[in-house]
């Protein structure tokens, strides 16, 4: 009997809590209810704008943006740089007014790559390092691109600390088979011609050790000092 009735009891509070707990959500809703109807309008707006900028602006814009991408890429494949760079034909952009136009988009940040190392084989470094400090990689390869492209301009300009700050950063922030040893022998060259034949060996002996296969893993016992 002492056991029902403790029950009962425990009912009861638990009964008075939930009431309680309810009458003073209530009273925040009613004395707050004019901020969060607004909080709750505004986050209705964002949410909302999103999905029109990204279906009705930037979709559309990717799209244009892309297809003109493929058309300067079929110039600049060719070795058509300025072509490439401004008149594709058949009234696309080229890559300058890619960026210009669809800045926002995937093709504009690709764009800024494509520029640069078009700028780069026109002999315009300067230019090229713009651009191509403006292109923001992702994944594992692009980023390889970006600071091998950058390593190359620095070097044209015979700016060479930050040619090997780049191509260090092309040859051993991201693994790539093909690009990783081009750049660890381009990055170990450079260092050696600096005197700095320690750092050179480093690079040319992770050439050997994780890139036996490469072509540069060839006739890298050459460069060893």
């Amino acid at each position: 009997m002492a056991r029902r009735r403790q029950t009962k009891r425990e009912q009861d509070e638990t009964l008075i809590d939930l009431v309680e707990a309810k009458e003073s959500a209530q009273s925040f809703f009613e004395k707050n209810q004019m901020a969060i109807i607004g909080i709750a309008a505004a986050l209705a707006i964002l949410i909302g704008g999103y999905f029109i900028w990204k279906v009705l602006i930037n979709e559309p814009a990717e799209k244009e943006a892309m297809a003109s991408l493929t058309k300067a890429q079929q110039q600049f494949e060719v070795d058509s740089f300025a072509l490439a760079l401004e008149n594709p034909g058949a009234g696309f952009d080229g890559f300058l007014d890619i960026i210009d136009n669809y800045g926002g988009t995937k093709a504009g940040n690709l764009a800024n790559y494509y520029a640069g190392v078009s700028y780069l084989n026109l002999g315009n470094y300067q230019v090229a390092i713009e651009y191509l400090s403006d292109f923001s990689p992702s994944g594992k390869v692009s980023p390889i691109m970006k600071f091998g492209a950058l390593g190359d301009a620095y070097s044209e300009l015979n700016e060479f600390d930050k040619a090997l700050s780049s191509y260090k950063k092309a040859a051993y922030n991201s693994d790539n088979n093909l690009l990783s040893p081009y750049y660890l022998k381009k990055y170990g060259m450079l260092s050696a011609v600096q005197g700095n034949q320690e750092q050179a060996n480093d690079a040319f002996n992770k050439i050997k050790k994780d890139y036996p296969s490469s072509t540069q893993a060839r006739d890298i016992e050459k460069y060893l000092r």
